[in-house]
């Protein structure tokens, strides 16, 4: 595992783990080590504590030493060296001194009389950014300076992707917002780079690697694309929907959301295939270094019989693996884990099942929770607590299933019970579902669940924790929601994780907000609208921990390319009830046309939180089907 902190819930995102890992700095990094190592082993001054991670990411530097000014660092163990005492650089032999800091004049300055006339002295200011790629020019450690993401992007004669996005940091005070893209191929290789202008005022964007092919005369690819936001406020995170679609008149349609940006120790919520299927993991490197074979892992959940990824995977390389090849005799309902060792961002899967194809994503699995017994005794006040909402989709069109999914590495079981609604809110069924154990294999069937008869045109379902049976819980369960339709087989899926929703009283971070401390009590979700021979539909639902007797007053903004409010619409959802929407019939296909490529609409409600999923429908049984997200 690479010795880097990149996320964590209390601390936030790592900057300078972002500063370092750019890949425009990526370069730099790549040229300054062949430059230290020349002149021979290199002394580093490490007065902030980032060697471990400069070291995890470029192994190549050849080092003499490692030295602090800090006396009770002395003796500790920091990118595999005993940290010395600064003073004791005076007596190196190395030519070069790395000061490993960002604005380093000062401390340059400060250790010239420890470092004789015949050893220069280089500072982590040589990978700075150019200019045009900063933000805060004050100041360079600022993580809105850092505004990145990844994006699984493809057009190799038989799909494209097409990501869209809006100018949300407009909202926050942004002006001149632009985008710095560098599109790798799949041996890492840059095929091409350029920066473009966001739209102003909100406006939508849309990148289709169909268009951005033909601009650039590029060769058919699959890959990945960096993508850097500048000149934002606010949000440091690049947020992106990404529709994968056939470019050779195949029947494939599938959408995803945007990449964690962060890379984690593990991901987990990757199922086995059926019997008709192949599963295809892309392992995207999200670093300039290679990954050394073996240093990635695919294991069953729960068996912790961990089986090494062997090839070794270039820097910002791509890599498809075939779940079969490792674990042959695996198959759905089973589900496997990734033990990344924080080298990519969330992964893509592929399905491939009779001519179709469909794209989904792992999700984070964390190592800093253990089981929560509060959570076990939650106050009345909370009602349910954690609840998981989910579509259930019109069932004479589609089956909806359900796999729950382990997403910590402490977790042994999951004590879960199964509730349904219908759309007025009303609680049409409920199934315990007992003490699952980690390694699992049930996939709940809503046809089984239901009857033949039941909510027949769709309605939510919830996992939520039941310990009747004892168990343990740390309040981050997930699951993976698969929809069928059942003429066509065409299938998608997407994942998330529980939240409690919609309670005045706090547990915690929870109920969480985008938009400040719990408890989080509104709603701001991006719905792309899809090409015009498309039809976009979405799903709300008003998931509530504690029952009440409201319905949320909710608006639909329709949002044209350019930002510009074209037309509004008001919708009351039950509490725990939830509404289908096709936005045709909500805003009339005229208004759709005249909105354009680039339009969207904004789920606003200042009332309640409320949980989302979009999609795209060709009216033939080819659609796509994944969760919002919001900002």
């Amino acid at each position: 595992m690479l010795d880097i902190h990149t996320f964590d819930n209390v601390r936030g995102g790592n900057v300078a783990y972002k500063a370092l890992a750019h890949p425009v700095s990526a370069d730099k990094l790549a040229r300054l080590t062949a430059l230290l190592n020349s002149s021979g082993p290199v002394s580093i001054y490490d007065p902030v504590g980032i060697t471990s991670l400069l070291l995890a990411l470029y192994p190549a530097i050849a080092v003499e030493g490692l030295y602090v000014h800090d006396t009770l660092a002395i003796g500790q163990l920091r990118g595999g060296h005993i940290a010395r005492p600064l003073t004791s650089l005076a007596g190196t032999h190395a030519r070069v001194v790395l000061i490993a800091a960002f604005d380093a004049d000062t401390l340059a300055a400060r250790i010239a009389r420890l470092v004789s006339k015949d050893t220069s002295v280089k500072t982590l200011d040589e990978l700075r950014l150019p200019a045009n790629l900063i933000t805060n020019t004050a100041r360079y450690l600022d993580a809105i300076n850092f505004a990145t993401n990844f994006a699984f992007f493809r057009d190799d004669g038989h799909f494209g992707t097409r990501l869209t996005t809006a100018n949300y940091w407009s909202s926050y005070g942004a002006r001149s917002v632009r985008f710095f893209f560098r599109l790798y191929d799949g041996s890492g290789a840059v095929l091409t780079e350029w920066e473009q202008e966001a739209p102003e005022n909100d406006g939508g964007f849309v990148l289709d690697s169909n268009e951005v092919r033909r601009r650039f005369r590029l060769p058919p690819f699959v890959g990945q694309l960096f993508i850097h936001a500048i000149g934002v406020a606010r949000h440091d995170v690049m947020k992106y929907a990404l529709d994968t679609y056939a470019t050779d008149g195949g029947a494939s349609l599938s959408s995803t959301h945007d990449a964690n940006a962060w890379p984690s120790d593990r991901y987990a919520g990757l199922p086995a295939p059926s019997a008709d299927e192949r599963v295809i993991l892309w392992v995207q490197n999200s670093h300039g270094a290679p990954i050394p074979a073996g240093a990635m892992t695919l294991d069953r959940m729960g068996a912790e019989a961990p089986v090494p990824i062997q090839p070794e995977i270039g820097g910002f390389a791509t890599h498809s693996l075939d779940v079969s090849d490792i674990f042959p005799d695996l198959q759905w309902p089973s589900q496997l884990e990734l033990r990344a060792g924080r080298h990519v961002v969330r992964p893509r899967y592929e399905v491939r099942r009779n001519g179709r194809t469909r794209i989904a994503h792992m999700n984070v699995e964390r190592s800093d929770l253990l089981p929560d017994p509060a959570i076990n005794n939650l106050s009345p006040a909370l009602g349910r607590g954690f609840v998981l909402p989910f579509p259930i989709l019109a069932r004479t069109a589609f089956r909806t299933l359900v796999l729950p999914t382990p997403m910590t590495t402490s977790i042994k079981n999951l004590p879960l019970r199964l509730d349904v609604f219908s759309a007025d809110g009303a609680k049409a069924a409920e199934r315990y579902l007992g003490l699952l154990p980690r390694s699992h294999g049930i996939a709940l069937d809503l046809d089984e669940i239901l009857g033949a008869e039941a909510l027949i045109e769709g309605g939510h379902a919830e996992l939520t924790y039941d310990f009747r049976e004892g168990g343990d819980a740390d309040g981050w369960l997930h699951a993976l929601f698969r929809y069928e339709h059942r003429e066509t087989g065409h299938a998608a899926e997407s994942s998330f994780g529980a939240h409690m929703y919609n309670t005045i009283m706090t547990f915690r971070s929870e109920p969480q907000s985008y938009g400040g401390p719990p408890p989080g009590l509104s709603t701001k979700l991006f719905v792309r609208i899809g090409p015009a021979e498309l039809e976009t539909f979405c799903v709300l639902i008003h998931p509530a921990s504690v029952d009440s007797q409201r319905h949320s007053s909710t608006t639909l903004e329709l949002h044209g390319s350019t930002g510009a409010l074209l037309a509004s619409r008001t919708v009351e959802i039950p509490c725990c009830g939830s509404t289908t929407m096709h936005l045709s019939r909500q805003f009339g296909p005229s208004a759709l046309r005249h909105a354009g490529i680039g339009s969207y609409v904004l789920v606003r409600d200042s009332t309640c939180r409320l949980f989302g999923f979009q999609g795209l429908d060709d009216r033939a049984g080819r659609f796509s089907f994944d969760h919002m997200f919001g900002f």
